[in-house]
This record gives structure tokens, C-alpha cells and sequence, in this order.
């Protein structure tokens, strides 16, 4: 029993981590987002929308300057005043923006939004839970190598999602009748939008694919299509 001990308490905090991190991330976008209210921009969202037959795509600006877009574990769809700012000053085209507004779709859609928050949480438990562990096999390094582990798997995860959702965020944009273009336009913008993206860090280190693979990954995915394979999104 005792040595399951470092286990369940882990499993413990993760629970409560969890429970703190859906309330604050609610809490967060409640107090600093309004609803979007762009006519070029709800007519593309309108007709993504159509393409889902849906009534609406209600999308919200959350007010806070970095460059992104964010999908609530309510499944809530946010883009921020900073990537907003940059499409008023003519640096990201509406198509652009609705390509990231498609790409969040796909995070709630997959069910990635959500399962994101558990992630974390469960990330925390297995970063205790080694660091636990290691710690008394590697005194002094042992929090630090189940830092490096738990980053490691929350990167590759992330990345395997940010591609499942470029999938979804494809297949749509094609049958709203937009097309993949913004989306590739758009990747080739980030890094400088963004200020740098992710510097020299090794791909594999890194919580999003780089835009050159992403692009790449696009016109495979349009190569598959062109030979007949489905194109739903989901």
C-alpha cells in the first residue's frame, strides 16, 4: 500500500488540477471576450456553417494581444485581439482567419478541446508520480528528468492534434467552397506574425508541426483527394 502511495496522491492532485483548470479557463475567457462582429468574417463562418449544417458559428474575440486561436473545453470557439488586429490591418486576409476559425472547429469537433484539459491534468499526475519516483532513485535530477519526459509526450500528443485538426479545418474550407489556399497562405505568415514561432528548438520539442510540414501535409492530403478518397470533415 505504501508504495502505491506516490501513485494516488498523484491521481488526487490531477483531479483537483483538472477541476481548477476547467473553472479558471472558464472564468479567464467569460471576463475578456466579446462575441466577433465582422460582416466579411460571419459570411465565411456562415458558410462553413451551411457546410455543417448548422444554424451558426459563433465565434468570440478574446482580449489578449499574442497572435492565435483557441478552442474552449465548452467548445467555444475564441480568436484573439492580437490575430484580429492583424486582419483589420491587412496583414491576415478573412479567408485566412476563417481557415483558423475551421481549424478550431476541428479541435472541438475531434474532441481534442477537451481532452486537452484531462491531458494536462493527467500530465501533472505522471510528472509528480515520476518525479516521485526518480527522485529517490536520482536524488537532485529526478524532478528534472520527469519535467523533460511528461514535456516530451505533451508535445508529441499536441502535435498529432494541431494535424488532425489542419485535416478537419481542409475538408472543410473545401466544402464551404473556400478552399485550402488560405490555409497554406496563412502557415506561411505565422512564424513572422507570431514573432518567431519556435525559434531553433528542435521539431519534435515542439507543441505545433512547423508550417512548411503542415503545408506539406495539406498537399498530400489534396494529392489523396484528387484520386477520390473522401473529403468530409468529420
Amino acid at each position: 500500500m505504501l508504495k502505491l502511495t506516490p501513485i494516488l496522491l498523484a491521481i488526487l492532485y490531477a483531479l483537483a488540477m483538472y477541476r481548477f483548470s476547467v473553472w479558471r479557463t472558464k472564468r479567464e475567457l467569460d471576463s475578456k471576450s466579446t462575441q466577433l462582429a465582422d460582416p466579411k468574417l460571419g459570411a465565411l463562418c456562415d458558410r462553413m456553417a451551411a457546410a455543417l449544417d448548422l444554424p451558426r458559428i459563433r465565434v468570440h474575440i478574446y482580449e489578449i494581444d499574442p497572435v492565435n486561436g483557441l478552442a474552449a473545453p465548452d467548445g467555444r470557439i475564441f480568436i484573439t485581439r492580437g490575430f484580429f488586429r492583424r486582419y483589420s490591418q491587412g496583414e491576415v486576409t478573412a479567408e485566412e482567419l476563417a481557415s483558423v476559425i475551421a481549424h478550431e472547429l476541428g479541435h472541438v469537433a475531434l474532441g481534442h478541446s477537451r481532452r486537452r484539459m484531462i491531458d494536462f491534468s493527467g500530465q501533472n499526475a505522471i510528472r509528480a508520480a515520476l518525479a516521485m519516483v526518480l527522485g529517490r532513485i536520482i536524488p537532485g535530477l529526478g524532478g528534472w528528468i520527469a519535467t523533460g519526459i511528461t514535456r516530451l509526450l505533451a508535445a508529441r500528443l499536441s502535435r498529432g492534434d494541431e494535424y488532425e485538426a489542419d485535416e478537419y479545418a481542409s475538408a472543410l474550407l473545401t466544402r464551404a467552397g473556400i478552399g485550402t489556399a488560405p490555409q497554406k497562405s496563412l502557415f506561411r505568415k505565422l512564424d513572422r506574425l507570431s514573432g518567431g514561432g519556435g525559434g531553433s528548438a528542435p521539431a519534435w520539442l515542439l507543441s505545433h508541426p512547423k508550417g512548411e510540414e503542415r503545408i506539406a501535409a495539406i498537399e498530400a492530403r489534396e494529392e489523396r483527394w484528387s484520386k477520390g478518397l473522401p473529403r468530409d470533415p468529420g
